[in-house]
Order: C-alpha cells, then structure tokens, then sequence
C-alpha cells in the first residue's frame, strides 16, 4: 500500500473532509482528522448555546467515515431526528458525543470513546479546545460573525479571523503536524471550514516545520457568496494571505478546460491559466478530473483516491 507504515494529518471540517479521511485510510495511512471548532449552526450549534460544549458535528462525520463499514452504530450516528421538541434538527450522534463528553468531562476524550464505539481506523481531534467566535469583512467591508452567517454571506468573503484573543491549539495536533509524512487540506468551505484551523496559535509553524508534503485539495465549486467568482488560483492566494505561504507543495485542482462542469454549479475555475499563477507561486498543481459526476459540487472519492495515490 502506498502509505503503509507512514501517518497522514487531514485538515478541514464539513462535508468534504471525509472523502479524504477514506482515501487516506485506503491507501494505508495511519490517519488523523484535525477539525475546526468553529461551528455555530444547525445541531453543533444548538448543542454548543445549550450545552456550553465544543461543536461536534464535523468530528462526527470524521468519525464516520474512518468507522468500521460493518459497524451499525454508524448508521446511528447519522441518523437525524425528524421532529419531536428539543430533539428536530439534531444528529444521534451529537448527542451521543455530548453524553460522553458529560460523563468523560473531555470533548476529546468523548471523541475518543465514539471512536471506539464506531470501531473507526483513525483519530479525530479537535484543533482548540476554546470556545471560538469566527469573524469575518466581506469585499464590501463588512463585518460576518459566526461561520453559519459567513456560509451565508450574501457578498463574497476577503478575510477571515477569530474575535477576541488567538487561540491555543490542542497539543496533539501540533504533535501529529510535527510527525506527519503527509499533510492534505481540505475541501470544504474555504473561510468556514479551512482556514479557520490556520488561525489558531502554533498550526502554521507547526505544518512550516514539519517534515510533510502538504497537499490542498481545491473545492470544484464554489459557494455562492463566501467564494463566488473565485478560480483555484484565488482560492490557494487566500491561503496564502492567512498564513500558509511558502507551506504548499502541490494544489489538486478539478481540470476545466477538459472537464467542465455543467448545471447551476458555480465552478471553482481550474483552467491552464489559474494553473499557471500556482505555479507561479511555487507551488506544483495536479489538473484532473476530480468532480462527482452525480453530484458535480463535490469530489468523486474513487477519482480523488486515484490522484491522492499518485501525488503522495
């Protein structure tokens, strides 16, 4: 296997990071999920109002997706509650980690114990154990607070930062950086998912230290509003002005020009010449055809697995 005996760190949140965790896994890394803190909508946000607990929701797809396939607590974990007061909206499985993290009195050490429950094949930590606000100015210079209003943003998004003092990361993800052979970022929501985990106290010099090829795996589309009008250039230059210059070895980026995507998906641009300004920053690019056909809005984990396979 092409990973065997050799440990991969994937960072990100939301629905795209556990495309990656799988490919990962299969081709036999010793894994790890690192996932942002910052989510305040839907279930993860009602539980972190009521509860005063970390938001779960993203940890819980991780934990999913590197679970035991024959397991049937991750279908449990999934399910979602339909109706009934105080429990519509929620996910079984943001509750379960929310019992656990009342019994352990550790969000990580709850993460850990669903872990086991799933018979997952990796670890998921959280990057900060603080209570995160994200903030962020559009281009029109306005201030978004949370990242379910940044998600919603009606214009698109230029920076991105914490309110309030800098956060500390949770040390095993520094420790996991510092001995990774393989670092993938992303997809997933580029100023709600993402960069979020680059804005926490020691991740950036931790990856800039570490031994690891960084890969970013570019979004196929774009999210109207926080990155409308955004080509894959675009979207490694906002990494870049968040840190992450000089970090970045090779950009996986969905191939346009042979494979244009089609419908009412706003596409994340990968032509020659968006290719071309990642070059010219230094950084190696992958064009390929890396969308879901079914579902052109996100990668296609078979495809994704065949390039992750070549480029690590």
């Amino acid at each position: 296997m092409t990973g065997q005996g050799r440990s991969a760190v994937a960072i990100g949140g939301g629905t795209g990071l556990p495309n990656v965790l799988d490919c990962l896994l299969r081709l036999g890394f010793e894994t790890t999920a690192v996932v942002t803190m910052a989510d305040d909508g839907g279930s993860s946000g009602l539980l972190r109002r009521d509860l005063g607990m970390l938001p779960p929701g993203d940890a819980r797809n991780c934990l999913v997706a590197m679970a035991d396939a024959d397991s049937p607590f991750s279908r449990l974990f999934q399910y979602r509650f339909a109706h009934g007061e105080g429990l519509a909206g929620h996910a079984l499985g943001n509750l379960i980690i929310a019992a656990l993290a009342d019994i352990e009195g550790s969000f990580p050490r709850a993460l850990a114990d669903a872990a086991k429950l799933l018979g997952a094949r990796g670890k998921v930590l959280p990057a900060t154990l603080d209570d995160v606000v994200l903030a962020a100015l559009d281009i029109e210079g306005h201030l978004v607070v949370g990242q379910a209003a940044v998600a919603d943003s009606l214009a698109p998004i230029s920076r991105v930062s914490y309110e309030g003092e800098e956060p500390d990361a949770y040390p095993p993800v520094l420790e996991a950086l510092s001995t990774a052979d393989v670092v993938v970022i992303g997809p997933g929501s580029l100023y709600g998912s993402i960069l979020p985990n680059f804005l926490i106290r020691g991740v950036v010099t931790a990856l800039r230290e570490s031994r690891a090829k960084v890969v970013y795996v570019c979004n196929v589309a774009n999210q109207r509003g926080e990155t409308g009008g955004m080509d894959a250039a675009d979207h490694v230059s906002a990494l870049i002005a968040h840190g992450l210059g000089g970090v970045i070895d090779c950009v996986v980026v969905h191939d346009t020009d042979a494979y244009p995507l089609f419908g009412d998906v706003e596409v994340v641009i990968g032509d020659r010449g968006a290719a071309e300004r990642i070059r010219a920053l230094g950084i190696d690019v992958v064009l390929a055809d890396v969308a879901d056909p079914g579902d052109p809005r996100h990668h296609s984990r078979e495809r994704l697995l065949a390039v992750l396979e070549k480029v690590v």
